[in-house]
């Protein structure tokens, strides 16, 4: 892994609980956030007592090095954001502007976390599809902006295999966006409910409070146990 091939943009906790419609409840699990990258969610949820373990590629790099390539790709983003305006839903953030103060204040909180995490164990350095946890280590597990959004990068199986490594780990999967970078609902979403719930996994589409990205405010839920009634597709 190159960090010159990384884009990274991090999200806060407010964010995360939006996302992924999580209860005081859910908080208090055993979380783990797969492909967390710089958001906020790990060093906001220590601060409050909380233990969350997240893991990205990206953690094999140093703070400093994180720190240059954020500063690295900021611009490029909010200029993209701002030359496609219309793709996403101006509500909470009112602007691109306020859309780069809201990212940076989220992954400057990252990076003040980072080292003291790093020791602590809540930044460990690997990736979907394979993960270095024990079976049923987490009750848990989350991610965001990843699966599906880099559909065009990862095939079908790249997304069957990590949810279905997620749920070795933990008892409950959570992915959010169900769109691709160009917005659109992935192309990988049918077959793969498909093949989960082929092999007994309970599945649920559900609608969330939270949406920027025009049309994504539809969370995946797959649980390792079948749910009666769960499927709302």
């Amino acid at each position: 892994m190159q960090l010159e091939s990384v884009v990274p943009w991090g999200r806060s906790m407010g964010e995360y609980v939006s996302m992924f419609g999580l209860s005081d409840e859910d908080l208090d699990m055993r979380i783990l956030d797969c492909g967390g990258g710089p958001a906020s969610f790990n060093a906001e949820m220590s601060a409050s007592g909380r233990r969350v373990v997240s893991c990205d590629p990206i953690y094999q790099f140093s703070a400093s090095d994180i720190a240059r390539r954020i500063e690295e790709t900021y611009p490029v983003i909010i200029s993209g954001v701002e030359a496609e305006k219309d793709r996403f839903v101006w509500t909470h953030i009112g602007s691109p502007a306020q859309l780069g103060e809201v990212r940076m204040k989220a992954m400057h909180a990252f990076l003040e976390d980072f080292d003291s995490g790093l020791t602590e164990g809540r930044y460990v350095a690997a990736g979907l599809p394979s993960l270095p946890f024990a079976t049923g280590e987490f009750d848990l597990a989350l991610s965001s902006h990843f699966l599906f959004l880099y559909s065009d990068q990862f095939s079908t199986e790249f997304h069957i295999q990590s949810i279905r490594e997620m749920l070795r780990v933990a008892s409950e999967a959570r992915i959010f966006p169900l769109l691709d970078m160009a917005g659109k609902p992935s192309l990988h979403l049918p077959p793969l409910l498909a093949e989960l719930k082929a092999h007994g996994y309970g599945v649920q589409v559900r609608k969330v409070g939270y949406e920027f990205q025009a049309g994504g405010d539809q969370l995946l839920r797959v649980y390792k146990q079948p749910h009666r009634n769960t499927d709302v597709r």
